[in-house]
Order: structure tokens, then C-alpha cells, then sequence
């Protein structure tokens, strides 16, 4: 089975603007950049200048699904130039060059296989594969292929043999898309799952929720990466995702239309990812910014500071493009404070003056870098108490923080609002005797393990016999990311997700002539999905929030993407199955699928 490449899609292509200061000797530059730091640790080393003496800017990025997870030789050159010429130098690629120049994604060839019983109990699971790396290695490029290792079992108890090999070819650099590796295992496994469901004559929930893992045996070793998977009730999950979806009416309309000559398939999968990337030991795995002149560090960073105004600001080492880190920062900060969220202020993406980040990747923001600022926003919290006490003349144990102000517990009346806290805090004459000034802190968090969410997706598809054009009719997800701090964003990363793994699946395909030419290397070639060719998602999910955090969250940037494509090319072979069709490789356009299905059955239905 075919997991083509993909052609990253930003809304924003790259951009770089830089100026050299003469007077101070020291650079500053604007990029789109998911690493800011990274970025400026390799212009230090490629200048020969010091660390202090540049610094890299990342604003408001449009877009970055990975792509933007590089240090690229434009940036590098962009900054000699300025610094040659003495002249601010301002480089835009155009959408051609994105095609071309940035980094792609998937590119994998695999043969899966299944061994198991006829009542459904599967015995082994084997995944020979191969990937095209291109023609030079990037920031993760050489990682990708070993991060679907991590997931090489999906949810299931079976031994597993998973075995690929990694070629250079003279295209385009593949690396991290939007999921990078584990769309790709997940989508060998569900396929194959399903063939054998089959092959057996078994519903395909049945034969999956059959070889779960069991809930009470998490934490489950994972003795290939040496990590543990945090927490999972997969067959809970499943059971909620067929319940809301009412699975069993969606059988019987299938079965109905197919009364009537349609051509309605059902398509369900189920997931599991591994994200929250933070553990230290990830650095001896390949996993290094170490040729960035950065420390291979995965921790998160977060600063949180109480001004004297009340008003509190909060820096963070991520380099967000588009995820609402502000309001997810804010909140956090908000809750333990209990200062409202329009006097707290986040930033970030400013080498100049943020925490030393590794930047926005792999679902680890929220669990990484936003448990270093609940930490950070709990310390000060602690010391704010020790200064509410006194001015209250109350036990610091007492103290309760809401609405603006600290008050003593069963006692709302008498309060100190935070103005007065932090007037306090910086007049040391007026503070508790041995108080440090100030009211902040900055906090590292470096988690043993990273995250593992899960979750099950479901969908119904209408193939048109005359044109092998395909239509979602419906599309059910129930996932689990732990604990969710902000239902909204989350609901808007998982919209993300589904769209790009739709458009891998029907869509989306990077093809290169026999001498290393791309041949879709603009948006006439190289279709994505509008809104006008997806449903109305229907969005669901179950709460198992992992040990690994104090926030209890796991990630959710890229769990739509990892669990969608499969999901419905389970549909469409399901739809067309009467036809003599097992599999399509992806992407499923209208000729691919109409050929399918009259090579299957010579014109006609089996």
C-alpha cells in the first residue's frame, strides 16, 4: 500500500526579513519559523557571531504543520546579506518555491500483514516498508520513519514485527507533516484491520475492540523506544464513538441505499499517537538540536510575571502558528491566579526576551510548555499567599485567590485585591522581612515520558458509479486528549487535522517525473480540500487524562490527521466493495476509483 507524499500548505509561505545593526554588531530577524531559537542558534554559528548578538524574531506565523520546522539556507543567507550589505534584506517565497524548496511530507511504500484466527483473535502483525527520505536530510527527516515505531502496535495486544528501510532519492527533503510517521503507521495497521474483518466475515468494531488493550494494563512498556504508554480506555472510546454515532442506524441506511443502487460505504479506525514530545532521553535517539548550537533538551519553559499594576505577563518558549497559545496561556495562568484573563498578556517567539525554547511540534505545547507555566504560575501564587497573609494578618495556608483578589478561606469579606498584593511585592519595605521583591518566577519542566491520546473515527461515504467520485455523508470523531483546557481550539485543531488527512485521502499527491522533476508544483496540480468537499464534522470526546503533566493533557494538534485518511479510505472500499475492490491507494480521486472498480469486476458489480 501507497502513503503518498504531500506538499505542506501553509496559508503563509516562508518569509524572512533581516537588518543588520552596525553600531551594536548584532542581527535581527524576522522569519516564520516554529523555532525561533533554533533559528538563532544556527545564524550564531553560520556567522560566527555570539548568541547575544542575534536575535530571531517569530510573530503571528500563518500556518506551519511542520514545514516550518527548519533551519533553511534562506534564512541563513538572508542574514549574511544584511550583515554584508549593512542593509535591511527581505526574501518571500513564492508558492512554486514552497512546492519545491520546503520540506514535504509521508512518502512511504509498505507491505502489512496479518495473521489471526477466524473468530477474530489476531496472532501477528508484520509491516515491511520503505521511505523516500529525498535527497538530503533536514531537521527530523531521519527520525520520521522511527516515530511510527512508536506507535507500530496501534491499540492493540498483538506481537508486532515492523521493519523499514530509509532511501535517499533525488526529490524534495521529506520530514515532519503534520503527524510525521505516525499518520503513516496508523494507516498500514487500520488498513489492514479492516482486510481482515473481511476476510473473516466480522464487523470491524467487533474484530478491534477483540484485541484492545486492556485498560488496566496501563502504563504499557514500550520496550522498543524504552517509554511507557501513559493511560488509555480504547474499548470505552470506541463503545462512545458507536454509541453517539449511532453505528448501528448507520448500518442499516447504509444497507438501505444499497437497496436502492447506491454505492454507501462505512469506514471506522481507531488510533493511538505518541506527542507531548519532552523527555531528555529523546535527545539520544536522534532527536537533537545539538547542530543548532542549541542544548538537546525537550523541556518546556515558561516565565510568569506579576507587574505592579496587577496585570500579569507571561513568555513562553514556543513558536505558535495558529494553535491560540495566547488564550490557552492566559487561561492556565488565570485559573491559578484568579486574575481574569484580559490583564494577563502572553508572548512569545521573541529570542530577545523568551525563555530558551525548542519550539512548536509534535502536539507538546500545552503539555510541555503550558505545564511549565501552570508550575511557574503556582509558585508565585505561593509566594503572593505569603504576602495576602500579612496584609490580612491571616495564615498563608488560609488563603484563597478569586475574582481578582485573595481572601481568606470561608471568609469572601475580607479580601486584598491582587492590585494591593503587588504594590506590596515591589516595596520591600512593606513586604513580610526576608521577601524577596518581585512576584515571578520561570519554571522548567523536563516530564519523564511523553503523552499518548487516542480515539476512534467513523464515517460514511456515497461513491457515483458513473464518475468514482467520492462524498462524505457523515463524519464522527471521538478522541481523547486528556484533560481539555479550552473545547473551542481544541474543536479547531481537530477541524485541521480531518481536512488534511481528507485531503491525503481523496486529494493530495506529490509527483515527480523519472529525472527528480515535481510535476504538481502549484495549486492547479496539486488540489487540497475547500469546505465545500467536507461535512459537517461531528465532534466528540471521552476524558482520560494522562499522570504524566499536572494539567492531566496529552495533545490534540494532530490527532485528526492520524486517524481521518484511513478512515475513509475504509469507507470507500466499503462502498464499492460489491464491485471486487479490497484496496485503492491513496489519494482516491474519481478516475483512480472509477478504474478500481470496473478493473475489479469487469464493468459491472461482482
Amino acid at each position: 500500500m501507497v502513503n503518498q507524499r504531500l506538499i505542506p500548505t501553509a496559508i503563509e509561505p516562508r518569509r524572512v526579513l533581516a537588518e543588520w545593526e552596525a553600531g551594536y554588531q548584532t542581527l535581527r530577524m524576522h522569519t516564520t519559523s516554529q523555532m525561533p531559537h533554533a533559528v538563532a542558534g544556527a545564524l550564531a554559528m553560520a556567522l560566527g557571531l555570539p548568541s547575544t548578538s542575534v536575535r530571531v524574531i517569530a510573530p503571528e506565523v500563518g500556518g506551519g504543520f511542520g514545514a516550518k520546522l527548519n533551519v533553511y539556507s534562506d534564512e541563513i543567507l538572508v542574514g549574511w546579506a544584511a550583515r554584508q550589505l549593512e542593509r535591511p534584506v527581505r526574501w518571500t517565497e513564492t508558492r512554486r518555491e514552497a512546492a519545491t524548496s520546503t520540506i514535504q511530507g509521508r512518502g512511504w511504500i509498505g507491505t502489512a500483514t496479518i495473521v489471526g484466527t477466524r473468530d477474530g483473535e489476531i496472532l501477528g502483525y508484520e509491516f515491511d516498508g520503505l521511505a523516500d527520505m529525498g535527497a538530503y536530510t533536514q531537521n527530523f527527516t531521519a527520525a520520521i520513519p522511527f516515530l511510527g515505531l512508536f506507535v507500530a502496535s496501534g491499540q492493540y495486544k498483538m506481537p508486532t514485527y515492523w521493519k523499514i528501510d530509509c532511501v535517499a532519492t533525488n526529490t524534495t527533503t521529506t520530514d515532519a507533516y503534520r503527524g510525521a510517521g505516525r499518520p503513516e503507521a496508523m494507516y498500514y495497521i487500520e488498513r489492514i484491520m479492516d482486510m481482515y474483518a473481511r476476510e473473516i466475515g466480522m464487523d470491524p468494531a467487533d474484530v478491534r475492540r477483540k484485541n484492545f488493550i486492556p485498560a488496566e494494563e496501563f502504563p504499557v512498556a514500550m520496550s522498543p523506544v524504552g517509554f511507557a504508554m501513559d493511560t488509555g480506555d480504547y474499548a470505552m472510546n470506541l463503545d462512545a464513538l458507536l454509541e453517539t454515532g449511532a453505528y448501528d442506524e448507520m448500518k442499516a441506511a447504509r444497507d438501505s441505499a444499497r437497496a436502492e443502487g447506491r454505492n454507501v460505504g462505512i469506514g471506522l479506525s481507531t488510533y493511538v499517537e505518541v506527542c507531548g514530545f519532552a523527555p531528555a532521553g529523546l535527545a539520544d535517539l536522534g532527536f537533537s538540536w545539538s547542530a543548532y548550537g542549541l542544548p538537546s533538551a525537550f523541556n518546556g519553559n515558561g516565565l510568569v510575571r506579576v507587574n505592579a499594576d496587577a496585570t500579569v505577563t507571561v513568555t513562553i518558549g514556543t513558536g505558535p502558528s495558529g494553535q491560540g497559545h495566547q488564550t490557552t496561556w492566559a487561561q492556565i495562568v488565570a485559573d491559578r491566579l484568579g486574575i481574569p484573563v484580559d490583564d494577563i498578556v502572553v508572548k512569545h517567539g521573541d529570542t530577545g526576551d523568551s525563555p530558551m525554547g525548542i519550539g512548536t511540534f509534535g502536539s507538546r505545547s500545552a503539555a510541555v510548555d503550558g505545564s511549565a507555566a501552570y508550575e511557574a504560575a503556582d509558585r508565585v501564587r505561593l509566594k503572593a499567599a505569603k504576602l495576602a497573609a500579612h496584609l490580612l494578618e491571616a495564615s498563608e495556608d488560609d488563603i484563597v485567590f478569586a475574582d481578582g483578589a485573595a481572601h481568606v478561606a470561608g471568609s469572601p469579606e475580607s479580601s486584598v485585591p491582587w492590585s494591593e498584593i503587588a504594590m506590596v511585592a515591589y516595596q520591600p519595605q512593606k513586604a513580610p522581612e526576608g521577601t524577596d521583591p518581585g512576584l515571578e518566577s520561570e519554571v522548567v519542566f523536563s516530564p519523564a515520558n511523553a503523552t499518548w491520546p487516542f480515539g476512534s473515527h467513523l464515517a460514511m461515504v456515497e461513491v457515483d458509479a458513473e464518475t468514482g467520485n467520492v462524498e462524505i455523508l457523515r463524519y464522527v470523531a471521538m478522541d481523547d486528549c486528556g484533560n481539555v483546557i479550552n473545547p473551542m481550539i481544541v474543536d479547531g485543531q481537530v477541524h485541521g487535522g480531518l481536512v488534511q488527512g481528507i485531503g491525503q485521502a481523496l486529494f493530495e499527491e506529490a509527483i515527480y517525473d523519472e529525472n527528480g522533476n515535481l510535476l504538481t508544483g502549484s495549486m492547479v496540480d496539486y488540489p487540497i480540500p475547500t469546505a465545500g468537499d467536507v461535512p459537517m464534522f461531528e465532534l466528540h470526546r471521552t476524558t482520560t487524562p494522562t499522570d504524566i503533566n499536572p494539567l492531566g493533557v496529552k495533545g490534540i494538534g494532530e490527532a485528526g490527521t492520524i486517524g481521518s485518511a484511513q478512515t475513509i479510505v475504509n469507507a470507500v472500499v466499503d462502498a464499492v466493495a460489491s464491485y471486487g475492490v479490497t484496496h485503492i491507494d491513496m489519494p482516491l480521486r474519481p478516475r483512480r476509483v472509477w478504474e478500481a472498480m470496473n478493473a475489479a469486476s469487469g464493468n459491472g458489480r461482482a
